[in-house]
């Protein structure tokens, strides 16, 4: 996999934000040195937000996104100010760029407070210095889309907002041993997507390759004879939860086994979270309402885990009358009255600091969150297996 083809979801998200004909979307051309963002001195030309995987050096793999003006007015601009507060929901570094011809606005400072009340690193660009030079501070620059002038200085300092962690962080590899062997097990169903395994199982493929170790991706089918195959125990075996309950089964106690989803929520940093939320399934009684929630959108298929298995399972684990109700893709509610159960996907199509505020949001309300994998463990009654004897818990 190339950087271009790096996911979304692991690459560092930089929003660019600031007021209408602030300069926001010259400064993103700056930066990308292309032609990312339309240009117009007609103000609110960035309707909404532009999105564009690239590679940023010295920073790597990134996202970058153009927002609409903060200052946006109207019924369509209300709309268009709401979906940029989102947006900083998934930021990793936040840029906010000032007309250096104009002082800070209102708005300007309603930004800087919303960066730190989500503890989001932030940069403030005073552009348009060909017009008008601005002493920087602080966590600021000033530069000039116009003529190229500290560009370079500007990208500098938004990699020096990166976290040092963010680069080291892996799926799996810090669980494994140079020529470890190590079971992928990857249902192909018809919930499976064509011609291609999801982000999960590449990355799992990915990490024992760049660990030296042997990756052996089988179907659940064919599981027990590639374990007897073998000449020696596996080290690990990686399974799709799914088929969690048969795959232990048929599992040596004596080898380490988890799931895809289990990882995933280590990876992105809510698993001791997401373990409390399973726990919590054994509180649900007659008539409580579990909100399922995907981090990505497919088509749905007759036995779809997120709206057909997982609630008959929940339902029977329980044996109570629950209710449930599902969300896709952005969609994550910012009120969750009337729900005592959030349970959500790996997040593999999000990145870390999305999840994170999803995670948050619950907490503050007061409701408990697990994940897909976590959940079907514990119902299983292999959660503390899962977690590999709670190997999983001390990163």
């Amino acid at each position: 996999m190339g950087l271009n083809d790096t996911p979304s979801a692991v690459r560092t998200h930089i929003g660019f934000f600031g007021r209408r004909n602030a300069g926001k979307s010259s400064v993103v051309n700056a930066v990308t040195n292309q032609n990312l963002a339309v240009v117009s001195d007609v103000k609110g030309t960035t309707t909404d937000p532009v999105y564009k995987s690239m590679e940023l050096l010295p920073l790597g793999p990134v996202m970058i996104i153009d927002t609409p003006g903060f200052d946006d007015e109207g019924a369509l601009g209300e709309l268009r100010v709401k979906k940029t507060k989102q947006i900083l929901n998934k930021t990793d570094i936040a840029v906010l760029v000032v007309d250096s011809t104009e002082r800070m606005k209102e708005c300007d400072n309603e930004l800087i407070e919303l960066f730190k009340k989500k503890e989001i690193p932030y940069v403030i660009v005073f552009n348009k210095s060909d017009l008008k030079k601005v002493q920087a501070g602080e966590n600021s620059i000033s530069v000039s889309a116009h003529t190229k002038e500290n560009i370079n200085e500007l990208k500098e300092l938004i990699a020096s907002l990166k976290s040092d962690s963010d680069s080291s962080k892996s799926l799996l590899g810090d669980l494994i041993s140079p020529l470890d062997t190590v079971i992928l097990i990857t249902p192909i169903d018809e919930s499976a997507p064509k011609g291609r395994m999801i982000l999960p199982q590449q990355q799992a493929i990915r990490d024992v390759i760049d660990h030296s170790a042997f990756a052996l991706v089988v179907q659940d089918t064919e599981y027990k004879k590639c374990l007897e195959s073998l000449k020696s125990k596996p080290s690990l075996v990686v399974t799709d939860s799914q088929v969690f309950q048969s795959v232990s089964a048929q599992t040596p106690a004596d080898v380490r086994l988890t799931s895809f989803s289990i990882l995933m929520a280590r990876f992105k940093g809510f698993l001791d979270e997401a373990v409390r939320g399973a726990y919590a399934i054994d509180n649900l009684s007659d008539n409580s309402t579990v909100l399922i929630s995907e981090g990505c959108t497919h088509h749905r298929q007759c036995n779809d885990i997120g709206t057909v298995k997982l609630p008959a399972w929940l339902r029977s684990y329980t044996g109570k009358n629950l209710s449930f109700k599902t969300t896709s893709g952005t969609e994550f509610p910012d009120s969750l009255d009337g729900i005592d159960l959030v349970v959500h996907c790996g997040g593999c199509m999000l990145n870390e600091r999305e999840m994170r505020y999803r995670m948050k949001t619950a907490s503050d309300l007061g409701v408990p969150m697990t994940n897909y994998g976590t959940a079907i463990a514990h119902m299983n009654s292999i959660l503390e297996r899962s977690l590999l004897g709670g190997e999983l818990l001390k990163r």
